[in-house]
């Protein structure tokens, strides 16, 4: 369970998240949304106890992230939209370092990582060096390493982020999965059929507020939209549809200003 009680993030005059309270269930896939710079990331680095709150408490399966700093970091695992690796480590070897941060038992720890480099199809490639990993490789290595000690929660952001179909399918099925076992799954990403596809409910953040949260029918009674979810969050979030339809038609007009009709560009043209 992750509950967020009147977090508030200021940087000086700038108000980055601004009173925002919600709580995950066990058992739940909750999508986080929102635009670019609503304060989604500087939650999650909230959450995961990565930067002090203004004001506010954060707790994780009950536990004070502020109070109770490393019992609550050790049921969470973290998987941010940049994730850091040593990459002169082999991929056994990374689980293995993370199993260490955690504190698991060396036998337990060693079975986990057989079992998520398996499960995240890297098998036949747990002894070679991250450095010659793809993106997709990498970013199923670091969904592993957030799995060895068996969180009580997982908190995720841009999780499908340089993976390709197959890979973006495994992790939805990753998901439900552990959700079925009581986890909670906090799930912030910027595409939005994946959090209609797979999350339970959904909060919608805009500048630094939360503007709607519930389940997709009861955004789209919130919203009096009864489209998809991307028609929703434009409505929640007060960007319509004409408006960036009006985006498009300017880009066009500038691409129309600088190119010729065969798409060279203007500066391209053979003086006559």
């Amino acid at each position: 369970m992750i509950e967020i009680d009147h977090l508030c993030k200021r940087y000086g005059k700038f108000v980055a998240v601004d009173d925002l309270s919600l709580r995950v269930e066990d058992g739940e896939i909750f999508g986080f949304l929102g635009p670019n710079g609503a304060g989604k990331t500087t939650t999650i680095k909230a959450i995961a106890g990565l930067i002090k709150p203004t004001s506010g408490e954060i707790r994780i399966d009950g536990l004070s992230v502020q109070k109770q700093a490393i019992a609550a970091k050790q049921r969470l695992g973290v998987v941010p939209d940049r994730p850091f690796l040593y990459e002169k480590l082999t991929g056994r070897e990374f689980l293995s370092f993370m199993c260490g941060l955690y504190g698991v038992p060396d036998e337990r720890g060693r079975r986990a990582s057989e079992e998520l480099l398996r499960l995240f199809q890297l098998g036949d490639w747990g002894d070679e060096l991250i450095e010659g990993y793809s993106h997709g490789m990498k970013q199923r290595l670091v969904m592993a390493g957030a799995f060895v000690h068996d969180p009580r929660a997982l908190v995720i952001d841009e999780p499908t982020v340089g993976l390709d179909p197959q890979g973006t399918r495994l992790l939805k099925q990753v998901f439900s999965a552990y959700a079925a076992r009581r986890r909670t799954v906090f799930l912030s990403t910027h595409s939005l059929a994946t959090a209609q596809e797979v999350c339970d409910r959904i909060g919608i953040l805009s500048h630094g507020k939360l503007v709607a949260i519930g389940t997709l029918d009861e955004l789209r009674g919130r919203a009096r939209n009864d489209g998809d979810l991307e028609s929703v969050f434009f409505t929640l979030t007060q960007e319509s549809v004409d408006s960036s339809r009006s985006a498009a038609d300017d880009a066009s007009a500038l691409l129309d200003a600088v190119l010729l009709p065969d798409g060279r560009p203007e500066s391209s043209k053979e003086t006559q």
